[in-house]
């Protein structure tokens, strides 16, 4: 039977980062740089390797998506951030509007983990498999594996959001303590029991992080050994130098998600879950593009030629 204090419509509002209004305007400022700073790295990233031919390899297309992924994912979460933080009221948001923040939030991350783990592969290929790489990373396979990874992260997160949308609220214009609409934060406020919601997401969470590092570490398993045959130094050193950006990136990716999601609720307080939150959905997606683009010559070299164009134009 439904409780009497069921809320039929329940709003939500986002507990604020502080009630001073020189920290809010000072933590404003920060995300603001922040965003900006993630829109032009990773909306450069994929206008470099979109237009410079020499970048149209595998490798490149799965980094152009990736910028994508960064980009898509950093405006389902800051503008909302952003209006929340510069407003001197409440701005309330509707249950369906969560469930919309925490589906478009759910798709992109969960392509963003699995992406990662297609990128280890074709690693993995391009050095163990050097000349059989053309054969084996065709252009049919690399759209294949990203229009596969839409499908699944689209299919898992329009299920777990559905499940999610069932949850009973009792009360209105309830405080989120979060920056935006996530799964663990809006759970805690339902008066219903939660459990199957909390299974469905472990499993979704084990499915988009579990599976994907499984397969990321077994690459890197074949891609050392490999390595480790080469008989130069300088091949060695190539070789890991191509990987290198790809496992700090991963690490980023995975130890904050994995912290979140797959750790149980009381390991980490309302506010280092924020602080984890804040690195994820701000920092990382500033820190990818520059890690790329610092540790790829040949993406380095492309801005850097591409810069250097701009500003021979202006001067004429």
């Amino acid at each position: 039977m439904k409780s009497e204090n069921q809320t039929v419509n329940p709003e939500f509002h986002f507990q604020p980062f502080t009630t001073i209004p020189e920290m809010k305007w000072l933590i404003f400022g920060i995300f603001l740089i922040l965003y900006l700073l993630s829109l032009l790295g990773n909306v450069s990233v994929a206008f470099i390797i979109y237009t410079v031919s020499s970048l149209h390899t595998p490798m490149y297309f799965f980094l152009a998506n990736l910028a994508f992924l960064e980009i898509a994912y950093s405006c389902t979460i800051a503008p909302l951030t952003l209006a929340n933080l510069a407003s001197v009221r409440k701005i309330s948001i509707s249950l369906s509007g969560c469930g919309t923040q925490m589906f478009w939030f759910t798709v992109l991350g969960g392509s963003d983990c699995v992406l990662l783990a297609i990128m280890a592969y074709d690693r993995c290929v391009a050095i163990c498999r050097p000349l059989s790489y053309p054969l084996i990373m065709t252009w049919r396979m690399c759209v294949s594996f990203v229009v596969g990874t839409w499908a699944m992260s689209g299919f898992l997160s329009f299920q777990l959001c559905l499940l999610i949308l069932t949850l009973t609220f009792c009360g209105n214009d309830m405080a989120i303590i979060n920056f935006f609409c996530d799964f663990p934060a809006l759970m805690k406020l339902a008066c219903g029991n939660t459990l199957g919601q909390q299974q469905g997401l472990f499993i979704t969470s084990a499915i988009f992080l579990t599976v994907p590092f499984t397969l990321i570490c077994m690459s890197y398993v074949f891609i050392t050994m490999a390595v480790l045959r080469i008989p130069s130094s300088l091949g060695r050193q190539r070789a890991f130098s191509t990987c290198s950006s790809h496992i700090m990136v991963v690490l980023m990716q995975y130890s904050c998600s994995s912290l979140i999601y797959l750790c149980p609720a009381s390991c980490l307080s309302a506010t280092q879950v924020r602080v984890v939150s804040v690195v994820y959905t701000f920092i990382t997606p500033v820190l990818n593009p520059l890690i790329y683009s610092m540790r790829s010559k040949e993406l380095k070299e492309a801005m850097s030629r591409s810069l250097r164009r701009i500003i021979l134009r202006q001067k004429k």
